[in-house]
Order: structure tokens, then sequence, then C-alpha cells
């Protein structure tokens, strides 16, 4: 058939080069290295994800602009990279979470739905004609039955299970200021304080409410963005 002879000479945009690398997802990975920076920390009651929200200009309506965003009632995700890829991934995991919870009359599995991105995006490393996603997600989660849960995933199609990980330009800093700050034992509130406290580490100016974002899971499993206000009592109580 004429879709196979297309698809015989369709070609991948990821090849070997010949060290063995795969050039292009280093690059897509350079593309998320220069994204904003964000991070996630698990604590024993609960997953934060804080983000910062760079406009690339004050005439921008910063409320339009959302990076913490639901997969489903008890998941949530943060990226940092290219922002119109990463809606891509957000709709296909909201739509594979809710088949799911139809399927099977339960809320998906964190790890399940990292895992569901993980294979989006190695697809899209050795399919025809496409080129790898230029993000790495942050995804959080409270499973029904069990514990908190943090992964990230990256264009390779890679995903780990952290206890707090961090994305984007200040990825280096905050990770070492996060191995100095995590405590498995840590309440949910003091990892958003933490949190909060890693990302003024590498943030460029002045933070506010309006231009960081944060998100929570507790332990009524239920992923929720906080409010502006809200996000304003944690930056006055951490007096930032």
């Amino acid at each position: 058939s004429s879709d196979m002879a297309e698809h015989e000479y369709s070609f991948s945009l990821t090849t070997f080069s010949p060290t063995g690398k795969l050039v292009q997802i280093e690059h897509a990975l350079a593309a998320v290295g220069s994204g904003g920076t964000s991070l996630g920390i698990k604590a024993r009651n609960g997953v934060v994800l804080v983000t910062e929200k760079k406009m690339p200009s004050i005439l921008v309506d910063e409320t339009s602009i959302q990076k913490v965003q639901l997969l489903s009632d008890n998941i949530g995700c943060v990226y940092s990279g290219v922002g119109p890829d990463a809606r891509v991934l957000v709709r296909k995991g909201r739509k594979e979470a809710e088949v799911y919870g139809t399927t099977f009359g339960e809320p998906m599995p964190t790890g399940q739905q990292a895992r569901y991105l993980a294979s989006v995006m190695q697809e899209f490393t050795q399919s025809g004609g496409v080129r790898p996603f230029g993000v790495s997600l942050l995804v959080a989660g409270f499973d029904p039955a069990g514990e908190p849960q943090l992964f990230q995933v990256d264009p390779s199609g890679s995903y780990w299970r952290w206890k707090a990980a961090a994305i984007g330009k200040g990825m280096v800093n905050c990770k070492t200021f996060l191995e100095k700050r995590f405590n498995p034992d840590m309440d949910i509130e003091d990892a958003i304080h933490i949190a909060i406290l890693t990302l003024k580490e590498v943030f460029d100016g002045e933070m506010t409410k309006s231009n960081i974002e944060v998100g929570v899971i507790r332990e009524d499993r239920v992923f929720r963005n906080l409010t502006p206000d809200e996000i304003q009592d944690y930056l006055q109580e951490g007096d930032i």
C-alpha cells in the first residue's frame, strides 16, 4: 500500500551520531535548560510544585498563562522549556487519565501517568519526521492507596521518581540548595516554604505573587493551584 511505502521512506530526525549520541535529544534538553526554573518537593503528606512565570513584556496579562496544570483531580504537573510543546503533553495526559478513570473506575496512579507521558515523549524521538518535545515535566500526585509521589519526565522519554527535583535554567543551583534542605519527614507546609525559598535562590529580580506559580496536593488528594493571595501569604511568612 502507499501507506507502507510512505512509512518505508519516512525518516527520524533523531539519528545516532557516529559516537552513539542522539544529538537532537541533547538539543531538546538544552531547550529545557534555557527555560524558566521549576521545582518540586515531596513531603511526607503532600507534594508542592513551584515555577517562575517570566513574561516577555509587562504588557502581557500574566493571568492568561498557566504553567502549573492539572492532569486529573489527583495529579498535577509543571513544565520547563517550550510552552506549546507542554500543552500537547498536558492534553494527551488528561485524555489518558480520563480513559483510565472510565475503564477502571478509579483515579490513574501518578506513576502510570508519568510512564504514559514518558512513552509519548519517547515515541517522538523515534518516529519519522517528528522532533523531540522541548520540555521536561515534573508530575506530582497522591495515589488513592498510597503516598505522595513526584516524577520527572525528560524529552528522551526517561523518567524518574524524585524526593525533590528541579528543571530549567536554575536547576543546578536549586538541586544543590535542595540537597542541603531536604528532609523526608517534612510537612507539606514546610515543603511549600522551602520550595519558594529555593526558587528565590535563582530568581531574577523581585519575586511577587504574580510572577511565580505554586501547585500543591495534600492529604485530601486533590491537586490545586494556590491563588495569588495565598502565594502572597507564603511570601510574607517566609519574609521574601
